[in-house]
């Protein structure tokens, strides 16, 4: 990853990926099939992750989107399909892709009575070019309890000595299992930072997350996963353009001729009055939609008290693809 012409290096020491360099597949899942017993968990998922981004797999409990992860990182043998990460095989090839992927488990992976400076760093021994130890341990607020035993530290702290010891490495690929899940709003902040300085230095991420927020903020990327397959995939943005219409309101003087607004608008647009007074608009919402809108308020001489657009988020498109059911 060194000695890209050009590239300076990023915020972690790893010359990042320049604009126009090729974005290959990191991780490349094709038929996946993992069953444990009578219950299939994982039914024939397709998945690509790029090369240096951050891609999120989202999914309700029990949807598959952890077995599936756990055959990336080589802990379970698919039943059927095949798994590639870097191009490899990441069970036969384990001991080539150790040095190349981290992960971050979200418990486990650590001795219980190993204190926490001493566990990251025997990580970085590992390594040949590793991230300075007493840096990441700051900027992770480690740095008063580096002597402290992991069973002692708190649920916070645990997982943020996790993720470091997941990227101390300078992984070209890191697996990351809710990064910032029971963490302080603090510590959630710096979490997000890392991953963003990852991205930055063209380590490729793949995160799984609860927190539609979280992965609105950090992925490039997003596969929805439920009964075992990849149910949506694409940017945060182009999810939320699938989903349902996006909404236009205003208010304004109550009874408007709403047969000469929708002549004004473009075909397939819905105009309502919901209540005296408010107006609300969906499809396809868009400046010049917006703008149309005030033009014909301008030409009627209305004056709009307010006027908004609510746009879906990715919480509301994992609602409409997964159900609003509770899991068991």
């Amino acid at each position: 990853m060194e000695g890209i012409p050009g590239a300076r290096p990023g915020p972690l020491g790893r010359p990042p990926r320049l604009p126009g360099m090729r974005s290959e597949s990191v991780v490349r899942i094709k038929g996946l099939v993992k069953r444990y017993g009578t219950k299939t968990a994982v039914d024939g998922l397709d998945l690509d992750v790029a090369q240096g981004r951050v891609t999120a797999v989202l999914g309700p409990n029990g949807a598959g989107k952890t077995t599936t992860i756990e055959t990336c990182e080589g802990y379970r043998r698919p039943d059927a399909g095949t798994v590639r990460v870097l191009g490899l095989d990441p069970v036969a090839d384990a001991p080539r892709l150790r040095a190349r992927v981290g992960v971050m488990l979200q418990s486990g992976g650590v001795y219980s009575t190993a204190r926490a400076g001493d566990m990251l760093r025997h990580m970085a021994k590992l390594h040949a070019h590793p991230l300075d130890v007493d840096s990441l341990i700051e900027r992770l607020g480690l740095g008063g309890c580096g002597r402290t035993p992991y069973r002692r530290l708190s649920g916070g702290q645990q997982q943020r000595l996790s993720l470091a010891m997941a990227v101390v490495g300078r992984p070209e690929l890191v697996f990351l299992d809710e990064p910032s899940a029971g963490l302080d709003p603090q510590a959630r902040r710096a979490t997000w930072e890392l991953v963003r300085e990852l991205r930055a230095d063209g380590v490729s991420t793949v995160l799984t997350t609860h927190a539609m927020d979280e992965a609105e903020q950090l992925a490039d990327d997003v596969a929805v996963i439920d009964a075992g397959r990849v149910i949506a995939q694409g940017t945060p943005e182009e999810l939320c353009r699938g989903g349902a219409e996006n909404t236009l309101r205003f208010t304004g003087r109550p009874g408007l001729d709403l047969a000469s607004l929708l002549k004004a608008l473009p075909e397939g647009t819905a105009a309502v009055e919901q209540a005296p007074g408010g107006y609300r608009i969906t499809g396809s919402v868009d400046p010049q939609l917006l703008a149309t809108v005030t033009s014909w308020c301008a030409q009627h001489g209305v004056l709009p008290d307010r006027i908004s657009v609510e746009r879906h988020t990715l919480e509301d498109v994992f609602l409409e693809l997964t159900g609003k059911e509770l899991r068991g």
